[in-house]
């Protein structure tokens, strides 16, 4: 029996070490996300749904939350999450949401939670041991209430809460009284959309207002060098425009003004949307932000959660670094430095995929798209159904994401207990094939498994075996493999046109000579030369209708194309007034 235990321990240690080592992880994050609990939802489909999320940073460790999970996340290091049951509905609650948009905010050693409700009895909750999943009601009833609610503690013990989620009304901010939760006054206009001066926050795909106005929601406040930076959602979370603003104020309930661009904003690459999240610091001060990520096929609330790089400037400007943003990025580290990510590129966009068997329409390549929304099915979820993708010529393989697709899926709510076995084969020819990543003993639900190698390899194919799905078909929206082609990199873009007219200058048109070895381009902007925060990128085209501008402020651009040997050098700052 010792020996037993001493190999268990060993391999428990050996577990540990390994998992230690992985410096990286890739959006959309992976975590054992929920199924829509709604059946109205799911007439098209049973499939996996979250968003609004926030991070709070708790006595060192990350506490997630978001939209009806039945529960909430913990991790003590942005990586490996735990999920712990826990329904904050309660028998009176006349609502279907469980915790809908919550609201979690810190008071001294005390974590408080309160989801959005338009009635005057739902209970905010209280905890000051989340890990242990121990929680009371600490009012039953915060008669205030409100959609999309928000709190945040000032640095001198006063308690604010903010809400809104609406097309026609402004967010909202008031005191509450930290010991009654009791409202101090009565609620106060925070910010109301501008999408007449501020192209992005225009309703639609297309940001022209399509059959609505915008929408503004998913307050969140944080305070930097005394200055109050209130973050809100905008214009719609079914768009890949879908992004988080900030209006920056002296005062914890404003006046505040406006910054132009959005703090995160991706609607290009694998996986779009930046809106309705939340900023925190990691143990080693660094910020983050973390939003919502569309998905938007079989119901307008399929989402997904993204994490990304954040903080402030020398100016006290808020940023947030999406660029590259679904590629690997680092984790939580005492020396974050300029580099978010390790520069790994993907190798198999749009290279030639064969498969065990196919589904209809759901066919092989849109596994290697870079678009969420398309996959590609087998016939069934049987031990042995696979799918190869080929690279090219032989790379350097570090990082394997695999993004499962909801084919058939049979579950309503969140389910545990269910999880996701596999194995990845490379190859150098396509003929012998070693055994790259063994996962055919995994019990955890892994809907975006992320697998950094311990050490890099040199392949050319890389094969996807099936050995169990959770439910529904064997199916994959993204087999994305990252790494190095080991060739060279693309050339520098040429003569970059940004077309701004007197017509509308929240708009352009921005055109540029393609580069043949290049598949992708990142576009960069901002208001002033030295901050270009924003980032878009940009496939297969040499063109984009650009429509975020505000139209009071000359604009500045750079451009960099990418292929899967690294990136161009970035042109020269070009200004558009």
């Amino acid at each position: 029996m010792k020996r037993i235990i001493f190999i268990l321990f060993t391999f428990v240690c050996l577990s540990a070490t390994f998992a230690q080592k992985q410096k990286t992880f890739c959006n959309p994050i992976n975590v054992d996300y929920g199924y829509t609990p709604f059946p109205t939802f799911a007439e098209w489909g049973k499939h996996r749904a979250t968003a609004d999320p926030v991070i709070v940073n708790f006595k060192n460790d990350f506490y997630l939350f978001s939209t009806n999970q039945w529960g909430y996340w913990q991790s003590s290091d942005m990586l490996n999450w735990k999920f712990h049951e826990k329904k904050f509905l309660r028998p009176w609650n006349k609502s279907l949401d469980e915790l809908c948009a919550p609201a979690v905010g810190i008071i001294g050693d005390t974590m408080l939670v309160f989801g959005s409700t338009y009635t005057k009895n739902f209970t905010l909750w209280m905890s000051t041991n989340p890990k242990a999943n121990e929680w009371k009601p600490l009012v039953d009833s915060l008669e205030i209430g409100g959609w999309d609610p928000a709190f945040f503690t000032d640095d001198d013990g006063r308690f604010y809460m903010y809400n809104g989620s609406s097309n026609q009304y402004p967010l909202y901010g008031i005191e509450l009284n930290r010991k009654t939760m009791q409202p101090i006054g009565t609620r106060k206009e925070m910010y109301l959309l501008q999408g007449d001066r501020y192209g992005w926050q225009r309703f639609g795909e297309n940001m022209d207002n399509t059959f609505l106005d915008p929408f503004i929601e998913g307050a969140w406040m944080t305070k930097h060098n005394g200055k109050y930076y209130l973050q809100y959602g905008a214009p719609g979370t079914e768009f890949s425009g879908y992004a988080d603003g900030v209006v920056v104020g002296n005062s914890p309930l404003g006046p505040f003004t406006p910054q132009s661009d959005p703090l995160s904003y991706k609607p290009g690459g694998f996986s779009r949307g930046a809106g309705h999240g939340s900023t925190f610091q990691d143990n080693y001060k660094n910020y983050w932000h973390i939003s919502t990520s569309i998905i938007c096929v079989k119901n307008t609330w399929e989402r997904r959660m993204g994490i990304w790089p954040a903080g402030f400037d020398k100016d006290d400007i808020m940023y947030c670094n999406t660029a590259f943003g679904d590629y690997p990025l680092y984790l939580p580290s005492e020396k974050r430095g300029e580099n978010s990510g390790p520069g790994w590129m993907l190798l198999n966009y749009k290279k030639p995929v064969i498969v065990s068997s196919t589904l209809g329409s759901f066919f092989a390549n849109n596994a290697v798209d870079e678009n969420i929304k398309t996959y590609w099915s087998a016939k069934s979820s049987a031990n042995g159904e696979w799918i190869q993708t080929d690279l090219g010529n032989i790379s350097t393989v570090n990082a394997i994401q695999i993004n499962y697709a909801d084919q058939d899926v049979e579950f309503i709510g969140k389910q545990t207990g269910t999880f996701h076995q596999y194995k990845i084969f490379s190859s150098l020819d396509g003929k012998k094939w070693t055994l790259l990543v063994d996962k055919s003993q995994n019990k955890t639900d892994v809907p975006h498994d992320y697998v950094e190698l311990e050490k890099p390899v040199q392949a050319k194919f890389i094969k996807l075996v099936n050995i169990h799905m959770p439910t529904g078909k064997f199916a994959i929206s993204g087999l994305r493999v990252f790494g190095n082609g080991n060739r060279e990199k693309p050339n520098t873009v040429k003569n970059l046109i940004v077309l701004r007219t007197e017509k509308d200058k929240r708009s352009a048109y921005i055109k540029w000579q393609p580069v043949d070895n290049a598949f992708a381009y990142n576009l960069y902007y901002g208001t002033s030369p030295d901050k270009l925060y924003n980032c878009i990128m940009i496939h297969d085209f040499n063109e984009y209708w650009f429509k975020a501008m505000d139209n009071q402020k000359p604009y500045y651009f750079s451009i960099e194309a990418i292929n899967e040997n690294g990136v161009s050098q970035k042109t020269k700052i070009l200004k558009a007034d």
